[in-house]
């Protein structure tokens, strides 16, 4: 069906490069939004390091692929996508869907798991599976650049500005206290660990976002993130006291 918006002449014309090492990303979504949106496409390939030189240079344009609609050009896949009506993502805008994701999968892993082992899958044994599995995969985000993640980290982190190493050792602290929580050993180790990181980061991130009214990017979800520092940060670190105060419980019963 074709586009409400479309022009009257809706043929497309697409440059992208299609090489043997190399075919654009951008040209693959660019040619499926054209035919989604009703467009014929008139796909044509540049082959060659020098032809696409060649066609940035005639055009007078640094980027393929290039889209021309009713004999004008309209640009690059943003470009189409400003002239389709559609959202373009702004790669340094905030968000909190990294995080969001991350608890989406631990509670669905730690239905799973309680499906598997024949627990019930509302309850407190899922609540307290998820919050170890939540721990466990944010500290793998964190692990993938540990340099990065502690840059951003000595940025609001109390205990991190005291004592630097505590910065680098704290993934792999959240790491080994989610999975110990996660199969039920060695309380007496897992939950104190869970509190200090829990307790301190907590309280850093209230002092930094609440008290000094700092506007910061969070490092829950690694270094890269664009995670805005605030309520949902807090959450992660409360969620970790939680569960360390649950756990300490357990045992001494």
């Amino acid at each position: 069906m074709a586009d409400a918006n479309a022009p009257r002449d809706n043929r497309a014309i697409i440059y992208r490069m299609v090489m043997p090492g190399h075919i654009c990303p951008f040209g693959l979504k660019a040619v499926h939004l054209l035919r989604s949106h009703g467009y014929g496409v008139d796909d044509r390939w540049l082959r060659t390091r020098a032809e696409t030189d060649a066609f940035k240079a005639e055009h007078g344009v640094k980027t393929t692929p290039q889209i021309f609609i009713g004999g004008q050009r309209v640009g690059g896949h943003d470009d189409l996508r400003r002239f389709l009506g559609l959202k373009v993502r702004d790669p340094g805008a905030t968000s909190y869907v990294p995080v969001i994701a991350v608890f989406a999968v631990a509670a669905l892993l730690a239905l799973a798991i309680n499906h598997l082992t024949g627990l019930p899958l509302i309850g407190m044994a899922a609540l307290e599976r998820f919050i170890a599995l939540a721990m466990v995969l944010l500290a793998m985000l964190k692990l993938q650049d540990v340099e990065r993640f502690a840059t951003m980290f000595l940025g609001y982190d109390l205990l991190a500005r005291r004592w630097l190493p505590y910065a680098y050792a704290y993934p792999f602290a959240q790491l080994g206290a989610g999975l110990l929580m996660l199969a039920g050993i060695l309380p007496w180790l897992s939950a104190p660990v869970a509190l200090l990181i829990g307790g301190v980061g907590a309280i850093s991130i209230y002092q930094a976002v609440y008290v000094e009214k700092r506007s910061l990017k969070c490092a829950c979800v690694g270094g890269g993130s664009n995670v805005p520092l605030g309520f949902v940060s807090l959450t992660e670190d409360v969620l970790m006291v939680l569960m360390a105060l649950g756990t300490a419980a357990r045992a001494l019963l």
